[in-house]
């Protein structure tokens, strides 16, 4: 832990040195949150997001606020090895190629409905009911399951530490979860009106004994499930592009895990409700990854139980300047250049595509240095090439 603020209702503890004044408002409000439990955690990736920091965990007291999520719900990662000790550009590239016509980006979705197999609907994650936004947007989902997302979702083939190439996805819910996200934030708007609340709007709640609070407890782990599951469905059309091209090739080591939700806890003596909204649940052993940007370094993670940061860390290197800012100020040359001096098939083709840059992000170096009482560090991997959503 690098400082303790101490000068609001509950203390706020952070894992990094400065952080820009948007998000340490954002963070003063979560700690003057009359439910708020124990303490606020900040990540050393942390900068400012929609009423949260992103890079933060907030635990409260039988209460959910649907922006402590966010938009994405159940945005998060996975991580699959390769039995390959190494790749050549000419395989890479036929990789890539096949990843790209199988796997659609940005706001594109499948021509057709995918496998409902892949859903999430059976006992454990039952459909929600009839009137239920998940039901709303089932058969949208179907052509959504197993597509990429755009903003800093991507496909990265690393080479790892260990000797060995691995596959990470970063990606989450699509439009189904923004739309269970949008749908209950503003009922939760509206009730907290009702209620002549003097909440942040941007932190309107549900108690624990609302019926809407059981309702998007549901549709959001509904939403967390079918991220994981879109991460699944698109490792597997990976691992196909690679036996395409690499037919004796073999997968282990399959890590899915989200890093933005809320979850029944038990920390302190007491059970709470942890919001993660930007950040890895690190228990101790549980193994986790922590993306860097697609000039740099990521990293499979063993959590250290850190009970002050909650059980949490980080959930990459955290952005170091907005988008709009990157694509004024930084030059497409000198990007490119430092990707491609470092061997990095890359995503960078133009101003457009700056706000996902290297220089766009914190270093993960630091970043990672911040948390050394976060988590351990089990593989370093080091980006081979990349799709861009």
């Amino acid at each position: 832990m690098q400082k303790v603020i101490s000068t609001e209702k509950i203390p706020i503890k952070m894992w990094l040195e400065d952080i820009e004044d948007g998000a340490l408002e954002q963070a003063k409000n979560l700690a003057n949150l009359p439910f708020a439990f124990k303490h606020i955690t900040i990540m050393p990736d942390s900068h400012q997001g929609y009423g949260m920091p992103i890079g933060a965990v907030l635990a409260t007291n039988k209460v959910i606020v649907p922006n402590a999520v966010g938009v994405d719900i159940g945005c998060g990662m996975s991580v699959y090895r390769t039995d390959l000790q190494d790749l050549d550009r000419t395989q890479l590239v036929k990789i890539l190629d096949i990843i790209k016509k199988t796997i659609p980006v940005g706001f594109s979705h499948h021509k057709e409905k995918q496998d409902a197999a892949w859903m999430p609907y059976n006992e454990e994650f039952p459909l929600p009911d009839l009137f239920s936004t998940c039901r709303n947007e089932y058969d949208s989902a179907l052509f959504q399951i197993g597509t990429l997302g755009g903003g800093n979702h991507f496909i990265e083939i690393q080479k790892g530490s260990d000797g060995f190439v691995w596959v990470m996805i970063h990606s989450g819910s699509r439009n189904l979860g923004y739309k269970v996200a949008n749908h209950y934030h503003k009922m939760a708007v509206k009730m907290n009106e009702m209620w002549f609340s003097n909440i942040p709007s941007e932190l309107a709640f549900f108690p624990h004994n609302s019926t809407e609070f059981w309702e998007y407890m549901e549709e959001m782990n509904y939403c967390i499930e079918f991220a994981r599951k879109n991460r699944s469905l698109m490792m597997q059309r990976v691992e196909s592009a690679f036996k395409e091209v690499i037919p004796d090739v073999e997968f282990s080591n399959f890590i899915n895990k989200p890093h933005n939700f809320a979850a029944f806890e038990h920390h302190f003596n007491t059970n709470v409700l942890v919001h993660r909204k930007g950040a890895t649940r690190a228990y101790e052993g549980e193994l986790g990854m922590i993306p860097g940007s697609q000039g740099t370094k990521s990293y499979i993670v063993k959590g250290l139980g850190n009970e002050h940061s909650f059980k949490s860390c980080s959930h990459g290197a955290g952005r170091t300047m907005s988008r709009k800012k990157a694509r004024e100020t930084l030059s497409v040359d000198d990007e490119v250049k430092r990707l491609n001096d470092a061997g990095v098939l890359h995503a960078i083709r133009g101003v457009s595509d700056l706000d996902e840059a290297p220089s766009s992000y914190k270093d993960i170096v630091q970043v990672m240095d911040f948390q050394k009482d976060l988590v351990s560090i089990e593989v370093e991997l080091s980006p081979m090439a990349v799709i861009k959503g």
